[in-house]
């Protein structure tokens, strides 16, 4: 007699594949779908040569000797920096450039602070139509701006003063810094401040202790682009400043090309001497400047 116990058939083992098993046949541990390292370094490899060659070029011209033809900065020469630094008159630009970068940041910082807070925390009527006139601003070239700046600073009496350059600048630049800040405080929850005023802060020193803080990678930022667009824009030094003493750095590199000749070894050396202090800023501040980017783009 055959017992139900008998009947029952043991379940077949299924045998479950080990992780040696999906490893590719390569012995690397990678994706399937992951493109061969070559098709990755070749691209960036191409790109980094056609990058580099300009940079090599100005090295070049501004190291060699006068009348060298060499493809090698040997035997290497500063004269051309000492050409355009004392002759030039590159220090007085170079301390004019530094004065205006530095006050443009701080009045663009402090400016879009203030302004994007109220648009990030304050509802108001005019708040969408306002936004809307932001976007619009940067559509409107700089060059537009110039005839309508420079009859109210001549108005003003201040043509020829570094000033005008600043506030030209500061006005440049304020709109996108403000939106870019005013999307940094809304990443910031707004109960962190609510919490602060239960504590028995007002909006001030709230804003001072619990959300400044956090603010510090978008500060950066907009300070940043604010400083480096002031550093090198042309267009507001040349229209507002006469006197040489009052040229910055980008009016300074037009004096060395004339309609004749252009000297390329002063021409490259003032050229590194504008890009030096540019590349040491992103050099510094790469990590929060990235950061705050990425934290403005979206709405946390």
């Amino acid at each position: 007699m055959i017992t139900k116990e008998a009947t029952e058939v043991a379940p077949t083992p299924v045998s479950v594949p080990t992780a040696s098993e999906h490893r590719p046949r390569g012995g690397r541990n990678r994706a399937w779908d992951e493109a061969p390292r070559w098709q990755i370094y070749l691209p960036l490899s191409i790109y980094l040569v056609f990058t580099l060659i300009p940079f090599y070029w100005i090295l070049l011209f501004a190291l060699r000797p006068a009348g060298s033809t060499s493809l090698v900065p040997w035997p290497m020469t500063f004269d051309h920096f000492e050409k355009v630094w004392t002759d030039r008159s590159f220090g007085t630009y170079f301390e004019n450039s530094l004065l205006v970068g530095v006050a443009t940041l701080l009045m663009t910082t402090l400016v879009a602070l203030a302004g994007g807070y109220a648009l990030a925390r304050f509802d108001f009527k005019v708040k969408r139509a306002f936004m809307l006139a932001l976007l619009c601003s940067q559509f409107v070239p700089g060059a537009l701006l110039l005839v309508p700046l420079f009859e109210i600073f001549a108005e003003l009496q201040m043509i020829n003063s570094l000033t005008s350059v600043i506030i030209a600048e500061t006005v440049f630049q304020l709109p996108l810094s403000m939106i870019l800040i005013s999307n940094f405080i809304k990443n910031v929850p707004y109960s962190l401040e609510e919490a602060a005023w239960v504590d028995g802060c007002n909006r001030l020193t709230a804003f001072r202790i619990v959300v400044l803080p956090l603010l510090r990678p978008g500060l950066i930022a907009v300070g940043s682009f604010a400083f480096v667009h002031s550093w090198n824009h042309f267009l507001f030094a040349l229209m507002f400043l006469n006197n040489q003493s009052k040229q910055t750095i980008p009016v300074g590199l037009n004096t060395l090309m004339s309609a004749d000749s252009v000297d390329l070894g002063a021409l490259a050396a003032g050229g590194i001497i504008a890009a030096v202090p540019v590349v040491l800023v992103f050099a510094f501040i790469q990590k929060w400047l990235i950061t705050g980017f990425s934290a403005g783009a979206v709405k946390g």
